[in-house]
């Protein structure tokens, strides 16, 4: 078992040099108010004073406490039976009333509505703010706030939580902070899942394509301060195992807190030359495979990597509440077949479950001469937990043109907040990419394995995974 005492003390003694002029943290008063009148994580701790029973109520945070861990819940990696299996749909949003929301729903959604009228639609539950955390990570959170800095490309003084838990400084540092808090949000320390993706097509067909994936996030372990992270924030292996003609094949990423210092490097492993080689290209707007085209690189995790091709402004100075999908446990069902979610256009919507949170919204614009297939791009952050829930993605003609849209559900062995899956549509093809399936897999992700060293995640160990 990791000391975690370690990150308690030390871990933010140090911080990393970064190109250009460090943005200042929040002071001490202002930083005092989390776990107050703020969550641990900078979301407002009280609720919006909405009546019992509506779905437009947003109640006090209390995060997820051990009483609402379901009794049959016994082994790591198993399906997470859902905590809240009486709770019933208080209101459908569809393209017939979704004008009396439309403040609530966020334009790629209002999309999917139009693009799919007899199909689509929102089934709202009463909202339940699950967003939680370890201490230690609520803690170094706390002391982030205080020490924590924005560069021109990376982020110093942080180190084990939340780097920006309270926004501060100009609207484009806030932007890139609330970005930065995505990015660097807390998914345990090394993490392991076997899963599925599909590209589903126009008609509905679609072929599995399974890996398993590993990730160890650097930023997260507590035998390290910030002075020992090497700039790293995590390593990441994808090998994949079905359908046969791509089994073998695998990818190594080590991403970087800093990417004017040090850019992402990755490279891959190819079965049939045996060979590692460098893959510069897995950034930005290259195109993965397996999604068909339908996920570029930085969509991933629905944001990760650089921001330096982009201009960025915070819509709002402060959250607004929109419905985003939240306690998605039902969604990644064993009960589930893989038919019963995946049709035509998108996923079965019987299966989703949207709540109304308060979420930041952020928008990135294509800074002129640089490249990118998305001209704009429009995110909408879980204000509790800084995962980005929607985006909205537009062409160069700056025309709605894709929706992502996280699922989102509290790992509760953790505990820690994620989603049961990704799910990335292109409104012109009418075609979709799903990430995270294991409704038919043994185990869902498994968070405490031991961790097996950094040679593991090393060129030549990718080399050695395939002998």
């Amino acid at each position: 078992m990791l000391n975690k005492t370690m990150m308690m003390g030390g871990a933010l003694a140090f911080a990393l040099s970064l190109a250009g002029q460090a943005q200042a943290a929040v002071s001490s008063q202002e930083a005092a108010k989390l776990g107050d009148s703020l969550t641990p994580f900078g979301a407002v701790k009280a609720g919006n004073g909405g009546e019992a029973g509506s779905p437009l109520t947003i109640p006090e945070w209390t995060g997820f406490p051990d009483s609402l861990k379901p009794s049959s819940y016994t082994r790591a990696g198993q399906h997470h039976p859902d905590p809240f299996p009486g709770d019933k749909i208080l209101l459908t949003i569809d393209q017939n009333n979704v004008s009396d929301y439309a403040d609530r729903v966020p334009l790629g959604v209002k999309g999917l509505l139009e693009t799919y009228p007899d199909t689509f639609r929102l089934n709202v539950y009463q909202s339940r703010r699950t967003t939680s955390a370890p201490q230690w990570v609520y803690n170094n959170t706390k002391s982030n706030a205080s020490s924590a800095q924005l560069g021109n490309s990376g982020v110093s003084g942080a180190f084990g939580g939340i780097p920006f838990p309270i926004l501060h400084g100009s609207n484009e540092e806030k932007a890139r902070q609330a970005i930065w808090n995505h990015i660097l949000r807390w998914r345990g320390q090394y993490v392991v899942r076997r899963a599925s993706e599909v590209a589903v097509q126009r008609n509905g067909r679609y072929t599995l394509v399974t890996s398993q994936q590993e990730v160890y996030f650097r930023y997260y372990n507590p035998e390290l301060s910030e002075a020992q992270l090497d700039n790293v924030i995590f390593y990441f292996i994808s090998e994949t195992l079905a359908p046969a003609r791509l089994a073998g094949g695998a990818t190594l990423v080590h991403e970087y807190l800093d990417q004017e210092k040090q850019a992402r490097q990755a490279w891959g492993y190819n079965e049939g030359t045996r060979r590692v080689q460098r893959s510069p290209n897995v950034a930005y707007d290259q195109p993965i495979s397996a999604a068909d085209g339908l996920r570029t690189a930085d969509d991933t995790d629905m944001y990760n990597g650089a921001m330096d091709r982009y201009d960025w402004r915070l819509v709002h100075d402060q959250p607004v509440e929109m419905f985003i999908p939240y306690n998605n446990y039902r969604l990644d069902s064993p009960d589930l077949k893989y038919e019963d979610i995946l049709m035509p256009g998108h996923i079965n919507p019987d299966h989703v479950r949207w709540e109304n949170h308060r979420v930041w919204v952020v928008e990135a614009t294509l800074k002129p001469g640089q490249r990118h297939i998305y001209e704009r791009r429009t995110f909408y952050i879980d204000a509790d937990s800084w995962q980005i829930a929607v985006i909205d993605q537009y062409d160069r003609r700056d025309e709605l043109w894709r929706v992502s849209i996280a699922h989102i559900k509290n790992f509760y062995e953790v505990p820690t907040q994620w989603t049961a899956m990704d799910v990335f549509h292109d409104l012109r093809s009418r075609r979709y990419h799903v990430q995270q399936l294991t409704n038919e897999a043994s185990n869902n992700l498994i968070f405490d394995r031991a961790y097996p060293g950094d040679s593991h995640f090393s060129p030549a160990g990718l080399r050695r995974r395939g002998n």
